[in-house]
């Protein structure tokens, strides 16, 4: 009989590529934001081609390097106490295994099995990967599906380039008089779409997730542009 879900991944993965997918949409967002209030308020102050591109570059190369070692860190951590709870469940297994399988068949009892059922269970999986069953079960781990922290970190630099170089072109590309303008749309747009992207994922409402970044990104800019604005006309910059 041919397996109807056979194609389906369940799970085999599946952390690793969720991890890979939420840096690459907040690096993404982070790019568009940061360097697009960047831009926005540098072109606020002057119409200089020169000091637009020197900004923008400036942003997205230190932005892309912060958002890799950020995310390298924190997902390093992460993975770091993953091996110290796995390291801990297998010294408790090889030095108490009665007390383990004891553990195993009262939460299968938690989750509504019966007491005969639930040690059948948890003798059968213990006999064929304990450690693998009581992971799962006890701490929602699968050792061979931890987060890695490189593909997090080039997932956010790279995530992040292509973000920013959205608002970068949309400032440098139309003429000085439309270069505000133009951006502000394309950013706005682009943030509507990172949202709706962002909250497929997490199955949240599309719209109120959008909504949430176009109106921040909208206050970003509107400020950041009102300054150099303010700096430009006094004569600061």
């Amino acid at each position: 009989m041919t397996d109807a879900h056979g194609d389906e991944p369940h799970g085999t993965g599946l952390g690793q590529r969720l991890n890979w997918l939420r840096a690459g949409v907040l690096g993404a967002n982070d790019g568009i934001v940061s360097v697009a209030s960047l831009v926005v308020g540098v072109a606020g102050a002057t119409s200089g081609t020169t000091a637009l591109v020197i900004a923008g570059l400036a942003g997205l190369v230190g932005g892309a390097i912060s958002m890799a070692l950020g995310e390298y860190v924190s997902v390093s951590s992460q993975r770091d106490s993953e091996r110290a709870l796995i390291h801990k469940e297998r010294e408790e297994l090889r030095t108490m295994p009665d007390e383990e399988l004891e553990e195993l068949t009262l939460l299968y009892r938690e989750r509504g099995l019966s007491e005969s059922t639930a040690r059948q269970v948890a003798t059968e999986l213990t006999a064929h990967d304990a450690l693998a069953a009581h992971l799962e079960v006890e701490l929602g781990i699968d050792q061979d599906d931890l987060v890695n922290p490189w593909h997090a970190a080039v997932s956010s630099a790279i995530s992040f380039t292509i973000g920013a170089l959205l608002p970068l072109l949309a400032i440098l590309l139309p003429p000085a008089g439309w270069r505000v303008p133009v951006t502000f749309t394309a950013v706005l747009l682009a943030l509507a779409l990172t949202g709706w992207i962002s909250a497929r994922v997490g199955g949240a409402s599309p719209v109120r997730a959008s909504a949430r970044l176009v109106l921040g990104g909208a206050l970003a800019l509107l400020a950041t542009w009102l300054i150099g604005t303010l700096l430009g006309t006094t004569g600061v910059v």
